[in-house]
């Protein structure tokens, strides 16, 4: 991928004034410009495979779909776009399934006005971006695992049985679910029940403090 003269950007945050936010401050520079907004992660993947864009920024908390969760939905459906997860969490966890589920970046709200830029440029250049502690986290997981022999363990969970749980949290039935995955809800209740049997869980309580474990929602 060449280094595109004018980096166009799809900004995915469920938060309108945090968009307007981000917006000013990548409109402002020459080189960047923010071509369409979505408010969750779900409408940011129908925008980014319909629409002609170099950069995605998904926040990492939105309804329907996670920005990490539709990072894996773009990378399932083949897309080559660049994305940056952006998250009001310095969390380890968070970055390192971002790095897992294939962005080029994880920038933190609270320095954004700092990093977000750098981090745009070097995601279109083909670099990673990390932030500080992001990268003592990086390094630690490395020497553990090479001090332990160990590899980094599976997720239990397919990509599309996360997104199930995380509607199944939100409080969505099964013939919602179904709607808005386009699946049957046969399909639904055979991914509940998959849910249910790897996790050793009984019920939709259970499985909602599991998801705001994982971060697919918020507590």
């Amino acid at each position: 991928m060449a280094t595109p003269l004018n980096t166009r950007v799809l900004l995915a945050d469920d938060h309108s004034i945090v968009r307007s936010g981000l917006r000013a401050v990548l409109d402002a520079e020459p080189d960047i410009h923010v071509e369409a907004e979505a408010k969750d992660g779900m409408e940011a993947v129908e925008m980014a495979m319909t629409g002609a864009f170099d950069l995605a920024i998904l926040d990492v908390s939105m309804p329907r779909m996670t920005g990490l969760q539709a990072t894996t939905e773009l990378r399932r459906r083949g897309s080559s776009l660049r994305v940056l997860i952006l998250s009001v969490h310095d969390n380890e966890q968070y970055f390192f399934e971002a790095l897992r589920s294939g962005a080029s970046g994880y920038v933190l709200k609270s320095a954004a006005n700092r990093d977000l830029v750098d981090a745009c440029r070097a995601a279109i250049r083909g670099e990673p971006f990390l932030y500080p502690n992001a990268v003592t986290a990086l390094v630690r997981d490395y020497l553990d695992q090479a001090r332990q022999g160990e590899a980094v363990p599976d997720d239990p969970l397919t990509a599309r049985e996360l997104q199930v749980v995380k509607l199944i949290a939100e409080g969505y039935s099964s013939d919602r679910i179904a709607s808005e995955l386009v699946i049957s809800r046969k399909t639904v209740g055979h991914h509940r029940a998959n849910v249910l049997e790897k996790l050793g869980m009984r019920n939709v309580a259970e499985v909602t403090r599991y998801a705001i474990r994982r971060g697919l929602i918020e507590p």
